[in-house]
């Protein structure tokens, strides 16, 4: 099958064929009609793909060939922290003390997953300098909805609160997260530094605010310096302080959103403590919150008992669940599994070393692409062809799509969107120096074809050497087909 060519399952589909078949046994055969009620059977038969086994397990391992995967090598997606996960930690959930629990078993038969859940909670707690926390949301998105819901809840029913504060610069679920609690959002400008602008935020500020919204370091990679003003200014007026923990791998070991003044802070275990992440999940977003807010976190909570042993709780004021059973248990005896493995020293070095290589890479990198706010910076950087763009038509996105072709996974473009041609770098802590090197040297290898040509036309053709090429992305959303028609 050539390159562009992969059928899709229904293509590769004949009458008859089967991927797997069972011998008959003396077991009488029962009818649909007589397992389920005729009023809710579908009346049309179901079109399924007919296809054997062999080619089956074809299809679906060229379509893996045909993936880039940070097992394969860096993936230096600005904000997503897509680092390479130990497979020590997979071992670890798949024991199968762990795997072969139900969810609905009682707590009397698995001591040992509540044991597991409490000591977490209680590390994550000790690393983000909180109180109590939730290990129920699933990823991020839904921690910070939980977070929001939270912050309702605290303020109570009837409260003239109907404002949530981002920065401008903030992650895209920020402003949807708050809409889906029940807020409106206004949102403040970043300053000359790539902060906050304090005097802005101090402007919106009012009775009728519930709260902020921000991640330190910021969508920028930089450290907001002023945090501690910041988070006096929003406690003045009584909101609270949310801290979106999309950036936590920069900061672990080292200080505490709970130090900095926050609230409430989300966690995504599936970007900081080594649960693969992409591809729709499994993630863990929990929720960790000050004294103040843990009556009202969702239950019920894994919690110990005073004669020994472990139980289920709800707390007096909980919001209720938010997700089924006890979030995505798995992923959390993974999270436990890295944070073991690496202990806070380790912990510490983690911040240290994304701080260092994401900082190496912005030198070498100045001179060759912008650096809009080119000072000391966390983990991640902002680097911008908004001149190369002037000189020779090179684009964010043309970047990206060269270097494919080098081997690498592109950065984060066009974000954050207070940046013109906007790439957002981050390589973790995990990529080695010569890794480093060779993802430096591909950039200005790209910076430099266009600048040598006077014209992106290389990069416009690009990628070239991937299964699938360029798309034409314009067309594709003004003639958007988003679903297969398997009928034939």
């Amino acid at each position: 099958m050539g390159r562009d060519t992969e059928p899709t399952i229904f293509e590769l589909s004949a009458p008859g064929r089967v991927a797997a078949s069972f011998r008959t046994t003396g077991i009488p055969a029962w009818s649909a009609e007589e397992l389920v009620p005729a009023a809710a059977l579908r009346q049309e038969p179901l079109h399924l793909a007919e296809i054997s086994e062999r080619d089956l397990t074809a299809h679906f391992t060229r379509l893996t060939h045909r993936q880039y995967a940070v097992d394969l090598g860096a993936y230096p997606l600005g904000s997503c922290t897509m680092k390479y996960n130990p497979k020590l930690c997979d071992d670890a959930a798949a024991m199968p003390g762990l795997t072969g629990a139900h969810p609905a078993a009682p707590a009397s038969t698995i001591q040992g997953w509540l044991e597991l859940f409490v000591e977490l909670e209680e590390t994550l707690c000790a690393i983000t300098g909180m109180a109590a926390a939730t290990l129920q949301p699933p990823a991020g998105a839904s921690g910070e909805l939980t977070g929001l819901l939270l912050m309702r809840a605290y303020h109570g029913a009837g409260s003239a609160r109907h404002r949530v504060v981002i920065p401008d610069s903030a992650h895209g679920t920020n402003p949807a997260s708050v809409t889906l609690g029940g807020y409106d959002v206004t949102t403040v400008p970043t300053d000359e530094r790539g902060c906050v602008d304090l005097a802005a935020l101090r402007s919106v500020l009012g009775d009728d605010v519930a709260g902020i919204m921000l991640t330190n370091p910021n969508t920028l990679g930089l450290f907001e310096e002023e945090i501690l003003e910041i988070a006096a200014a929003v406690h003045e007026v009584g909101g609270l302080l949310y801290y979106d923990g999309a950036n936590l791998n920069a900061i672990l070991g080292v200080c505490r959103p709970g130090d900095m003044g926050f609230d409430i802070v989300h966690m995504n275990l599936h970007k900081t403590f080594a649960v693969p992440h992409g591809g729709g999940g499994p993630g863990a977003g929990p929720v960790a919150v000050t004294a103040r807010l843990a009556d009202f976190l969702p239950g019920p909570r894994p919690v110990r008992l005073p004669e020994g042993g472990f139980d289920w709780s709800t707390p007096t004021q909980s919001i209720g669940r938010v997700h089924g059973w006890h979030g995505n248990s798995l992923a959390l005896a993974r999270a436990w599994s890295y944070i073991l493995a690496n202990g806070g020293d380790g912990l510490r070095r983690v911040a240290e070393r994304a701080v260092l290589n994401a900082t190496w890479l912005r030198h070498r990198l100045r001179g060759v692409y912008d650096i809009p706010f080119d000072r000391p910076n966390m983990h991640e950087f902002v680097a911008s062809t908004a001149s190369l763009k002037k000189a020779t038509g090179l684009r964010a996105g043309d970047v990206a799509k060269r270097l494919l072709e080098e081997g690498f996974h592109a950065p984060t473009v066009y974000f954050p969107l207070i940046v013109e041609e906007a790439l957002m770098i981050e390589p973790t802590e995990t990529e080695s120096p010569e890794t480093l090197a060779a993802l430096g040297d591909a950039l200005e290898l790209i910076a430099r074809e266009a600048l040598d040509a006077g014209s992106a036309d290389a990069a416009r053709a690009a990628p070239r050497t991937t299964p699938v090429g360029r798309v034409d992305e314009a067309r594709a959303a003004r003639q958007l087909i988003p679903t297969f028609d398997a009928r034939p």
